[in-house]
């Protein structure tokens, strides 16, 4: 810095509280429930950075109700909007025209979903909003936390509600600082790849000795059904086409109540040919004869897209630091096999609340949680995430059949004997470093959308009610803004134009066919697939201001 430049000081006002909590999920809101239940005079705050509670909440999903049951066991009389039970459990083995069901009684129990429900984790969300302030949690949607607040060497805070930055990062004329959120606690539940969580991940080193964290990207739309094809209850998952041995996924199709159908498709991100479009994968698998058989006459009505936590135990970081704790999804907690982490999230939430009010009781403020890190190791969600942590090492490694064959024997041996037959398997490279060069593959040739099944990703993304600010800076960062066309384009004819299910990233060429690379962040659905599968590990992703970003009705 020279002598002539000048530091700009941004003077915010502060509030105090208890804990703060960031993101208005499941887990955040468990973790708000269940310190209120602790000690109704306990001051807690909870920040949403959705223009709402539930409108940046995606999921299946098919909801096993453990966590549910620990929070709040009377939730059944609380008329939560859980009513669906499953009543019919499918398993398809897809080729390109027909179809194999595998049999359920071979599989693990854990696979079995009897006694869940399929939900809309979006409405179960606004309900237990509604439960925490009914206990005095504080609860502020649109308000998007954007930076840390330090004291020495531990987390104190963050920073909400700043608005008005112009796109060049600059205050605007309608600037507003946002404010200082103080609190004994940070508790962040931000879901998969937060910025916050990313930030302290990686300032408390909190991965050492762990093996990377890999991702799946789910997408996911609602279609209204015809009545004669619906049976509330059913649940159906798929595997094999159209991926094939391009990638490792598969799909599930929910019957749901009001005459919908939840239909969604997952890529897991450690795909190699930089030729996939994972979206471009669910529009054709709704050609499928089976589920055009389903959607024919019915109504596409909502459509939306959200990276998945697939490391397992092993990827699991240490989940406290100095002021505060990861939270569900931001610390990894899905099960793979069973496609299910709503659960996790709330124990998990849970137990970070029992241990930060054990913490504050005892005057140990901005200590390590160390009792949540024990709990979640050791107890409900360490042993759900155990008996499975090898499924997705064996699938990356050896294929669908090989994966599903070596997979089912250790999930059986670690049911019988209560630790995997293999051992802990590791999961070895991140998925953007598995990505190859576009030299070794052949560009993949996807039907044009027929706008009856399937649809091009703008007019998709109409359906997440999409919206962001256009004067405010662009969420998604460049670190070099040279590497997209110098590197990514030459090396992996840079993928981002087709792993983005929202058509965010484009290469256009001017008169001279000189490309350069576009970002067009207003369509962005949030998914954070570029933070993670960026082949140079060149693209951030960032919280626009809040109240931007997907508004989902009921995901």
């Amino acid at each position: 810095m020279t002598n002539n430049e000048e530091v700009t000081v941004i003077e915010r006002e502060s509030m105090d509280y208890d804990v703060v909590i960031v993101g208005g999920g499941p887990a955040g809101l468990s973790a708000a429930i269940r310190l209120k239940q602790l000690d109704p005079e306990r001051s807690v705050v909870l920040l949403e950075k959705g223009s709402e509670i539930g409108a940046h909440i995606l999921s299946g999903a098919v909801l096993d109700p453990c966590g549910l049951d620990a929070l709040l066991p009377d939730w059944r009389e609380r008329d939560a909007p859980i009513h669906t039970r499953v009543t019919e459990d499918n398993f398809l083995m897809l080729s390109e025209t027909g179809q194999r069901r595998l049999l359920n009684a071979p599989m693990p129990k854990l696979m079995s979903n009897h006694g869940n429900y399929i939900v809309s984790m979006g409405n179960v969300c606004r309900w237990l909003a509604e439960q925490a302030e009914a206990l005095g949690v504080e609860i502020f949607p649109g308000m998007a936390c954007s930076e840390l607040v330090w004291d020495g060497g531990r987390v104190a805070g963050v920073v909400a509600g700043e608005f008005g930055k112009t796109a060049d990062g600059t205050p605007g004329p309608n600037y507003e600082p946002g404010m200082e959120l103080r609190a004994k606690y940070v508790l962040l539940g931000e879901g998969v790849r937060g910025s916050l969580s990313k930030q302290v991940i990686e300032h408390f080193d909190l991965g050492e000795g762990r093996e990377p964290q890999k991702y799946g990207i789910g997408l996911k739309e609602i279609w209204d059904v015809d009545p004669a094809k619906h049976r509330e209850g059913t649940i159906t998952h798929t595997m094999g086409w159209p991926l094939g041995s391009n990638a490792g996924g598969g799909s599930f199709i929910y019957h749901a109540e009001n005459l919908q159908v939840f239909i969604g498709f997952v890529v897991h991100l450690d795909y190699a040919n930089p030729y996939l479009s994972p979206y471009q994968e669910f529009q054709r698998f709704k050609h499928h004869p089976a589920v055009a058989e389903l959607l024919e006459g019915g109504k596409r009505v909502a459509y939306g897209a959200r990276a998945i936590s697939e490391g397992g135990y092993q990827s699991i970081p240490k989940v406290v630091f100095p002021g505060g704790a990861l939270l569900g999804c931001a610390a990894g907690l899905v099960n793979v096999p069973r496609i299910k982490g709503n659960h996790n999230a709330m124990l998990s939430g849970k137990a970070a609340a029992e241990a930060a009010h054990e913490a504050i009781v005892a005057n140990r403020e901005g200590d390590e949680l160390t009792a949540y890190e024990t709990e979640l190791r050791t107890g409900a969600v360490g042993q759900d995430l155990k008996r499975v942590q090898n499924v997705k090492p064996l699938w990356s490694k050896y294929g669908l059949w090989g994966g599903l064959a070596l997979g089912g024997l250790d999930m059986w041996w670690a049911s019988l004997v209560g630790k995997p037959l293999f051992g802990t398997l590791k999961h070895g490279k991140t998925d953007a470093l598995a990505t190859g060069e576009a030299k070794d593959f052949t560009p993949i040739d996807y039907p044009k959308p027929d706008n009856v099944l399937s649809f091009d990703r703008l007019s998709n993304v109409a359906y997440s009610a999409t919206n962001h600010e256009e004067s405010q800076p662009s969420h998604l960062r460049l670190k070099d803004v040279t590497v997209p066309i110098a590197v990514n384009l030459p090396r992996f004819d840079e993928p981002a134009q087709r792993y983005c299910p929202a058509g965010v990233y484009e290469v256009v060429k001017d008169e001279e066919g000189t490309p350069a690379f576009q970002i067009n962040f207003q369509n962005c659905v949030h998914c954070k697939t570029c933070d993670i599968k960026d082949p140079s590990q060149n693209i951030e992703w960032q919280t626009p201001q809040g109240g931007d970003g997907p508004n989902y009705p009921n995901m």
